[in-house]
């Protein structure tokens, strides 16, 4: 939200007061107290003026200092509150006449005692940004609303990423960002998954720990400032040093929860109904004896709405004009061995049963007047679940519940999105608070029902709307693309973005959502999809099987899925890696190389894991161009080698995309290439990208760790312990030596 009129004048209407100076400062069990007023005191008089900012900085945990500044402290608390995790720690806290520091870890934050009012923080003693005069303010608009809001230093050359899954350029810098969830596709500036926190390739990220509506001026209103304001009385920000991005991403998703570990299977291929096309167990036992004849391997079978009657979502039941026995056909599909999820959402349609029921206990969103809050938009009548309620949350559960008794695996939880303020919850929360949060309570309800009755290994959701910690409740996808390169450039863009924002789980509508893609835009895409964290075909009006595309299109997607399945060793290493640090299984080229002034706006391109760059085609023609990083990469398929850094124009037909190796590497890849969830160690071969001599590697697959050794002009490798013989320490599995061009074989002891 802007507030000025330029440099020097307020917009009209428009009232602001600064923290002018400290008058007062102390310390308290490792953290700073400070009275701030807004205007300097000179005389006694000035003493009777207000406002004044109270201000709090303390550290919830080492490299990571959070400051609240309040205007009237009499306000009653108010929900939701993020989940903010702390550590037994406690700062360290020092002053004399002229600062004021709170130190956590390397960073610091000082405060000015004198003179004008001045936040730097600091890590090292470098500065990384600061609060000056005018920066943290208190406002109210020509209404009369109360924001606070607070602008901190960009410097020069410095790029600024992340807030949520957002379409448009990846570095966010010019751009103004309102964190507030819509339902508004992929095409504009509104986002499925608003999350209130950026990224920075100077060694700090901001989170704002605030769940309602928080606007950012990313270099726009201030050009050399990030200002971001919330209308609230206090209002808490952190400060999370690297001081690398993918260091920063670390300590966000520690204090606000690191993703889930997918299972194995669902990286799989998933093959929807799409949504409002028309199918039956004929229609989907075609389409997957169709797959199966053609060789196409698939993992999970999805069904979308019109598994449930028209008017009645969501009542949780199979229709049963259409699936009369659906016990005995989730039984037949997994007799095929496939996985089964269904679309859900959290709206209750008037015509479902569910809404009588849902009103007569209470478990509806209600209007202040006490009546169910409903409209028309979507389904006709429909209400809202009220998932502050626990009884609520559990009466939704127990209807999940009953269909993974009948053999449903996972659920697509979509929407989220729309959900209104004039509205009281049951467990009091704002409004405007509860908006974005919803989404985070919703996911979390379906995500632990899962965990409750298939286990904490085969929990995975297939989520739209997201907020900040939703990324413990994998997997996301991008929502409603249209079957245009555009849109497909639109989706990766907001993929890396999210990735940027803590998810380390993402995928999209193969093909683009809204349409029917052309044959060849569907090819570009597949590739796309199978060199992405999980890959779903899905679209709206249409199917989405590549034979009623092209011959071509099923040649196409059995190679890229039997490429990413003899991946899964690589892969599934990665989304472990994401599991425990929350580093995203698709990471933009600046995450791995912020060195690399040439990496800092890349958008076409990104790394897939520590070691793949993908580099997707938007062209009919199969004309691409990439950035290569310095060294001598090698092209995954054919072993050709290039060299940066420097910028590649290639031609690639349908059967190829640019997938380069990185020098250094060593990629494991799997024996089998027609299913994700197998021995990812078992007859392993091992492909080493560069090494040089002398260079020791080591690479796990499955629960092994292998070590490769570069001597002289062939390599060793050995398992477990180093010194033992090849394969006795894996158990008796075997490896193979692959040799190549651009790669060395192994020579195994």
């Amino acid at each position: 939200m802007k507030f000025t009129d330029g440099y020097w004048l307020l917009r009209e209407g428009v009232t602001a007061a600064h923290p002018a100076q400290v008058h007062e400062v102390a310390a308290h069990d490792g953290r700073l107290d400070i009275l701030a007023p807004t205007q300097p005191i000179r005389r006694r008089g000035d003493l009777l003026k207000g406002p004044v900012v109270t201000i709090s900085a303390h550290a919830p945990m080492p490299d990571v200092i959070g400051v609240t500044f309040t205007h009237f402290e009499g306000e009653q608390p108010q929900g939701p509150q993020f989940e903010v995790r702390k550590e037994d720690f406690t700062a360290h806290t020092e002053y004399d006449e002229e600062h004021a520091t709170l130190t956590s870890g390397t960073l610091s934050v000082r405060v000015a005692r004198t003179g004008t009012w001045q936040v730097d923080f600091l890590a090292g003693g470098r500065l990384l940004t600061g609060s000056g005069p005018k920066g943290m303010g208190i406002m109210r608009d020509a209404g009369g609303a109360h924001y606070l809001r607070e602008q901190l230093g960009l410097a020069v050359g410095t790029s600024v990423y992340g807030l949520g899954e957002r379409f448009g350029p990846l570095v966010k810098n010019g751009q103004v960002v309102d964190v507030w969830n819509a339902d508004g596709g992929t095409a504009t500036e509104q986002a499925y998954k608003n999350v209130p926190f950026y990224l920075t390739d100077a060694g700090y990220g901001v989170f704002v720990d605030h769940p309602g509506k928080v606007s950012f001026e990313v270099g726009s209103e201030a050009v050399s400032r990030v200002q971001f304001s919330a209308e609230t009385q206090e209002l808490t920000y952190y400060v999370i040093y690297g001081p690398t991005p993918k260091e920063i991403i670390r300590k966000y998703t520690a204090l606000t929860g690191r993703p889930a570990l997918p299972p194995a299977w669902s990286f799989g291929l998933w093959l929807s109904t799409s949504f409002t096309t028309s199918y039956d167990e004929e229609t989907v036992t075609s389409f997957i004896e169709g797959m199966k004849d053609r060789e196409l391997p698939l993992s999970v079978f999805h069904f979308d709405c019109f598994w449930m009657r028209e008017f009645n979502w969501c009542d949780f039941q199979w229709d049963p004009r259409v699936f009369p026995d659906p016990e005995g056909m989730l039984a037949r599909l997994h007799a095929r061995d496939l996985r089964v999820s269904v679309w859900i959402n959290p709206y209750i349609a008037q015509r479902s049963p569910l809404f009588a029921e849902g009103k007569a206990l209470g478990h509806l969103l209600r209007r202040p007047d006490g009546s169910v809050w409903q409209w028309d938009l979507w389904q006709p009548g429909m209400a809202l679940v009220d998932f502050t309620s626990p009884a609520a949350r559990d009466w939704y559960a127990a209807k999940l519940e009953a269909l993974l008794a009948q053999g449903v695996d996972c659920f697509k939880t979509d929407f989220g999105e729309r959900v209104p303020l004039d509205v009281e919850w049951s467990d009091g929360s704002d409004p405007e608070r509860m908006h974005n949060y919803y989404t985070y309570l919703y996911n979390r309800t379906v995500f632990d029902v899962l965990r409750k009755h298939r286990g904490e290994e085969e929990a995975v959701v297939f989520a739209r709307s997201a907020t900040a910690g939703s990324q413990q409740f994998p997997v996301h996808w991008g929502g409603d693309c249209e079957a245009t390169y555009e849109s497909m450039a639109e989706s990766l863009r907001g993929g890396l973005s999210l990735g940027l924002s803590g998810f380390g789980f993402w995928s999209h509508d193969i093909g683009g959502f809204e349409g029917t893609p052309t044959a060849a835009l569907f090819k570009r895409w597949l590739a796309f999809g199978l060199l992405s964290s999980h890959s779903r075909l899905h679209g709206s009006s249409s199917y989405r099987v590549p034979w009623l595309f092209d011959e071509e299109s099923v040649d196409v997607l059995r190679h890229f899925t039997r490429l990413k399945l003899s991946l899964m060793p690589y892969l599934y290493e990665t989304a472990r890696t994401a599991h425990a640090e929350g580093v995203p299984v698709m990471r933009a080229m600046v995450l791995e190389f912020p060195d690399d002034p040439g990496c800092a706006h890349l958008e076409r391109q990104y790394m897939l894991g520590p070691d793949l760059l993908v580099a997707p085609v938007f062209t009919d023609s199969g004309e691409v161009s990439y950035y290569v990083p310095e060294g001598t990469w090698t092209h995954f398929v054919t072993g050709e080698t290039v060299t940066g850094p420097r910028w590649v124009r290639e031609r690639h037909d349908f059967l190829s995309v640019p997938l380069l190796v990185r020098p250094g590497a060593v990629i494991p890849v799997g024996a089998v290439d027609d299913r994700p969830d197998y021995d990812h160690a078992d007859g392993v071969t091992l492909r080493a990208y560069g090494l040089a001599r002398g260079e020791q590697v080591t690479v796990r697959s499955g629960e092994v760790a292998f070590t490769v050794v570069r001597e002289g002009d062939t390599l060793r490798a050995s398992c477990g312990d180093p010194s033992a013989p090849w394969g006795l320490a894996a158990g008796g599995r075997t490896a193979r030596a692959q040799a190549g061009t651009g790669f060395l074989s192994l020579e195994l002891g």
